[in-house]
């Protein structure tokens, strides 16, 4: 039988999908019940029974993204040869995802909650410390490349990956104003020019 409020056939991993599209286009306090109910194809009753409340809901829409959407971007670092080719394969790989037709243009966790409000507050902290965590995986892919003799010994790697991020960031902000892909994969040959002398090594 089906949960009190919630449709026959009511599919909640396609629902989720929907939600995530939703929080991802207008952000977490831009994304209205209405909206979420709509794109979903449920009724705000079975939105709570499914998912609790929206801000639970943008948590598990959160990390549907993180698990459908980091792989592109992140396995180009992951597999990597060399610490410069990890950070080219970040930045252009990320023009590419940042850009697709038929997704919304940016990053959901750079964009979707910017401003402190007291219904976005621990979302927003949540977010933070996503974006501080990518910092710090970056950091260590370029410790590795530093422990390898590919980046000078006294570079700063925190800073050389916060750099980096946050080149990655601006062009998550430049996506959604409408910034094509060769538009952010300028950007990123732009930013890998800073490679040599922030590391003192040469690119690949």
């Amino acid at each position: 039988m089906a949960e009190r409020g919630r449709p026959r056939g009511f599919d909640k991993e396609n629902a989720l999908l929907r939600a995530m599209e939703v929080f991802w286009a207008k952000g977490y306090e831009g994304a209205s019940m209405s909206d979420l109910t709509s794109a979903m194809g449920i009724a705000s009753p079975s939105l709570y029974a499914a998912f609790g409340s929206k801000e639970q809901l943008f948590r598990e829409s959160l990390k549907l993204y993180e698990t459908i959407e980091s792989p592109g971007i992140w396995g180009a670092v992951e597999n990597a040869p060399t610490a410069y080719d990890a950070v080219k394969g970040f930045l252009i790989e990320t023009a590419r995802v940042f850009s697709r037709p038929g997704k919304p243009p940016g990053c959901l966790v750079v964009l979707s909650a910017l401003h402190a409000t007291e219904t976005s507050d621990r979302v927003r902290g949540e977010l933070i410390d996503l974006r501080a965590q990518t910092v710090t995986e970056l950091a260590k892919r370029l410790d590795r490349g530093r422990q390898a003799g590919e980046i000078k010994a006294d570079a700063e790697v925190n800073a050389i990956a916060a750099y980096f991020v946050t080149v990655q960031q601006g062009m998550s902000i430049q996506a959604r104003d409408g910034a094509t892909e060769d538009h952010l994969l300028a950007i990123a040959r732009a930013a890998l020019a800073a490679w040599e002398p922030l590391t003192g090594a040469k690119r690949a």
